[in-house]
């Protein structure tokens, strides 16, 4: 089983996938968390692993950046790998006062501006829905072990840099926490092939405060996040 983008072969990708935007976080997690690990892609350097966290068996698949990029990925493992369940964990920028650096963000609805669901599946809409059933258990999961979780909307960019000084009106209208880059694109592939996503956020700036953590804070400084995703899996 090859890919244009994936090498692995069909059994060394687990039916759950922990999918960090980051090749190194994707190390980072394999390394510090999992045993018995396995490389199991390289191309382009997305480097993912498949090994056990506690019993469990899971792969730590990247995304890379963005729409596009997220969109080839969970395509090819949730159609050509048979995966069963995405759960993205990245990195947001807050828009809210309460929302503050490391804060965790589970995703309900992700909105955007984007013709990502149009040229996919000729579906127009600025939503898209995360795994209700995944998003329960991972909300189950924060209370028993006392971590604290923000809940609610999220707004996906399709441009990290913007020359138009006029926000998205949908970020005021769906009272969105705070913004990324991907998980709409995540819960359309999973949807449109019956499959689950869920997307979990740690906040690394504030748009109130102008905060922001560093590159290597934002590679291995959201422990909290994957141990909350990492139990909610087994």
């Amino acid at each position: 089983m090859a890919t244009a983008h994936i090498t692995s072969d069909f059994n060394d990708i687990a039916k759950t996938v922990i999918m960090p935007g980051d090749p190194l976080r994707a190390k980072y997690i394999a390394d510090n968390f999992l045993t018995n690990v396995k490389q199991v892609n390289s191309v382009r350097n997305m480097l993912a692993y498949t090994g056990y966290y506690k019993d469990t068996l899971v792969t730590i698949f990247p995304s890379g950046m963005g729409l596009a990029s997220i969109g080839i990925y969970a395509y090819e493992l949730y159609k050509f790998y048979d995966v069963d369940t995405i759960i993205r964990v990245g990195s947001c920028g807050s828009y809210k006062e309460d929302l503050n650096l490391f804060d965790i963000v589970l995703v309900d609805e992700s909105w955007s501006d984007s013709n990502f669901a149009k040229i996919y599946c000729g579906l127009d809409t600025n939503v898209s829905i995360g795994n209700s059933e995944t998003n329960e258990k991972i909300k189950e999961v924060a209370n028993t072990i006392n971590k604290k979780i923000h809940i609610g909307n999220i707004y996906c960019s399709e441009c990290f840099y913007s020359l138009v000084d006029k926000e998205s009106t949908l970020i005021q209208d769906k009272n969105c926490l705070g913004v990324e880059m991907e998980s709409y694109a995540l819960f359309h592939i999973a949807n449109s092939l019956n499959k689950k996503a869920s997307t979990v956020l740690t906040v690394s700036n504030s748009f109130v405060t102008g905060c922001e953590t560093t590159a290597k804070e934002r590679e291995q400084g959201f422990n909290d996040m994957i141990l909350l995703v990492l139990e909610s899996i087994i």
